[in-house]
């Protein structure tokens, strides 16, 4: 089985404020999504497997286009996935991406530590999707609680999914609720 890509999408954010102070540098978001034919739609098949590991050498290629976006790997803070699967594909085709793309990313970002949030759901083309990120080392760094929206009129058709990675620079642009800070990271768990 070889991935058919349709089309894929590169959105990239430059956050400078949201009603406060202006910031001299912005927070940069940007989001990946490939539109592809899924080759299961309209049947159930026990063994997913193949799309698993195609999915892998899907994310190998599209991870560096998505680091580059915002500068390079190093300037990453926070991160997130998700899938939209057309009508007729099921909702576990989209948790392929799980593995597939949330460990990918994982792999160029040596201070990720914690989990890969993520949002998938099964719905018509023009769906958009609000996917979660938290803070790349810790999950617990309140700071870095976000959405990035992503989706596209046209996309997934009911015979293809749609898949997606998120990443910001920063956290949110005014963020001033508290909590724990980046700065402040000690356990190195994952969580805190």
């Amino acid at each position: 089985m070889a991935i058919q890509i349709r089309k894929k999408l590169l959105n990239v954010e430059s956050i400078y404020h949201e009603g406060g102070p202006a910031r001299d540098t912005p927070v940069k978001m940007a989001s990946i999504a490939v539109v592809i034919k899924n080759p299961y739609a309209g049947r159930y098949v026990e063994d997913l497997s193949q799309l698993v590991e195609d999915s892998k050498l899907l994310a190998k290629d599209i991870v560096p286009e998505l680091m580059a976006a915002v500068g390079g790997p190093e300037k990453v803070e926070a991160y997130g996935k998700g899938a939209i699967v057309g009508l007729n594909g099921e909702l576990e085709h989209g948790a392929i991406w799980h593995e597939a793309g949330g460990w990918t990313m994982r792999a160029v970002l040596p201070k990720a530590k914690s989990i890969v949030p993520a949002a998938k759901v099964v719905a018509s083309a023009g769906t958009r999707l609000q996917i979660p990120l938290h803070h790349i080392e810790a999950c617990y760094v309140r700071s870095h609680f976000s959405t990035m929206d992503v989706g596209a009129i046209d996309s997934p058709r009911p015979d293809e999914l749609l898949y997606a990675l998120v990443i910001s620079t920063g956290s949110r642009v005014h963020e001033r609720l508290g909590g724990l800070r980046a700065d402040k990271l000690t356990v190195g768990d994952g969580q805190r």
